[in-house]
């Protein structure tokens, strides 16, 4: 496997993770309903996604401790998976 396409499938791994964040952090600022498949589809993931920073903040407004606790590991998903493809693609 080249290395352009190593970096297309990290640089795409980590959009993905990326947009099951946001959906998650979107559908529970919406209030969707938490007993609908797909909500829980979405939520599973990204609670797996961000298992590793859940309660980094605690804040009283639980609109804000889930946008926070969510949006700090997508971006941290997309700086490295970005990064590393842009190094890939350099060498």
């Amino acid at each position: 496997m080249d290395r352009g396409r190593m970096a297309l499938i990290i640089h795409s791994i980590a959009d993905v993770a990326a947009v099951f964040l946001g959906l998650w952090i979107l559908l529970y600022l919406l209030e969707a309903n938490q007993a609908n498949v797909f909500v829980d589809f979405v939520h599973g993931v990204a609670d797996w996604l961000a298992g590793w920073s859940q309660d980094i903040f605690i804040m009283d407004t639980e609109g804000l401790r889930v946008f926070f606790n969510y949006a700090l590991p997508a971006l941290i998903y997309l700086a490295i998976g970005h990064g590393a493809a842009a190094w890939l693609r350099r060498l």
